[in-house]
C-alpha cells in the first residue's frame, strides 16, 4: 500500500531530477542534493518530497535509505503531468553577474519557455556561464512549483539570431527610442502567436542594429512606459505585460494529487 506523506503534498520540498522518472524508480540524488536533504532539511527514513524531471510531470518520492554516506528515494506515486508552457522566448543581452542571474530566475518563475543570451554591439559582458544560469532556473522551478524548466540556450549574436528568425514567431523588441505601448501591441497582434521579447544591453541598440531588427517583418518596436528602465527591470516588465495579455495567467492552479495514482504512458 502506498504510504501517505506526513504533510500535504503542496508543502513538501521539491527536487529536480535529470533522469526520466517512473513509478517505483529508485533515485540516488547527487552529492549536493543529498547534502541539502540530509543536513538542511533533516530527511530520514520515510520522509517525503516531490520530484520532477521536466519531461513527465511531478511524482511523490519516499526516502528508503538515509545515512551520512547514502540517500535513496523511491518513486511511490504519480502526482500530475507536466505543465503546458506559454510559447514565449526571452532574448536578452548579457549583463553583469547577479543581475543576469535574477533575470533568469524570475523569467522561469513567470513562465518563459526559452531564454537566450544575445550578443550586441554594446554588450559589455563577453562570457556567459550557462551552467550557473541553468542552476538558477532549476532553483526557481523547485521553489515555485513548476514542472517545466525554462530552456537555457547558447549565446547568439544579434545578426545570427535575426538571420535565422522563424517566420511564425512575433518579435517584440524594447526600443529606447519609442514604439507602440507593449500591452496594446500584444493585445492586438500577440495572442495565439509564438512570441519573443528582445531586450538590448544597458547602452541600447545601435542604429545599425535597430535597422537589422526593422528588416524582420514579424518585429514590432514597443515601449515599456514613460520611465527609463534598467535591462533587468525591462525584461521582467515585458514578460509580465505579455503574460497578462497572451500568456496563461488567467489559468487556475492545478490540483497536485492524481487520485488514480496512474503513471503517464
Amino acid at each position: 500500500m502506498v504510504a501517505e506523506p506526513a504533510w500535504p503534498v503542496k508543502t513538501l520540498p521539491r527536487l529536480f531530477i535529470e533522469e526520466r522518472l517512473s513509478l517505483n524508480l529508485i533515485i540516488i540524488p547527487e552529492r549536493t542534493q543529498a547534502h541539502y536533504l540530509l543536513s538542511v532539511m533533516r530527511f530520514k527514513m520515510g520522509s517525503h518530497l516531490v520530484l520532477f524531471d521536466n519531461q513527465t510531470g511531478a511524482w511523490l518520492g519516499e526516502v528508503i535509505e538515509a545515512d551520512r554516506r547514502k540517500l535513496q528515494i523511491k518513486i511511490i506515486r504519480y502526482l500530475h503531468d507536466k505543465e503546458n508552457t506559454p510559447d514565449l522566448w526571452l532574448l536578452t543581452a548579457p549583463i553583469k553577474k547577479g543581475r543576469i542571474d535574477w533575470i533568469y530566475e524570475k523569467a522561469c518563475e513567470l513562465g518563459v519557455a526559452q531564454i537566450t543570451p544575445v550578443i550586441t554591439q554594446r554588450t559589455i559582458v563577453d562570457r556567459v556561464n550557462l551552467e550557473r544560469l541553468r542552476s538558477h532556473v532549476i532553483e526557481a522551478a523547485e521553489q515555485c512549483g513548476r514542472t517545466a524548466l525554462s530552456e537555457v540556450t547558447e549565446p547568439l549574436s544579434l545578426k545570427d539570431l535575426l538571420h535565422n528568425w522563424p517566420s511564425e514567431r512575433l518579435l517584440f523588441f524594447a526600443d529606447e527610442e519609442g514604439g507602440r505601448p507593449m500591452i496594446e501591441a500584444v493585445s492586438e497582434i500577440g495572442k495565439a502567436h509564438p512570441s519573443a521579447i528582445l531586450i538590448g544591453p544597458e547602452g541600447g541598440f545601435t542604429d545599425e542594429e535597430r535597422s537589422l531588427i526593422g528588416n524582420i517583418k514579424q518585429a514590432y518596436p514597443v515601449s515599456l512606459g514613460p520611465r527609463i528602465l534598467r535591462a533587468d527591470t525591462a525584461a521582467i516588465a515585458a514578460i509580465t505585460l505579455w503574460m497578462t495579455k497572451a500568456g496563461d495567467w488567467d489559468s487556475q492552479p492545478r490540483a497536485i494529487y492524481n487520485e488514480t495514482q496512474n503513471s503517464p504512458v
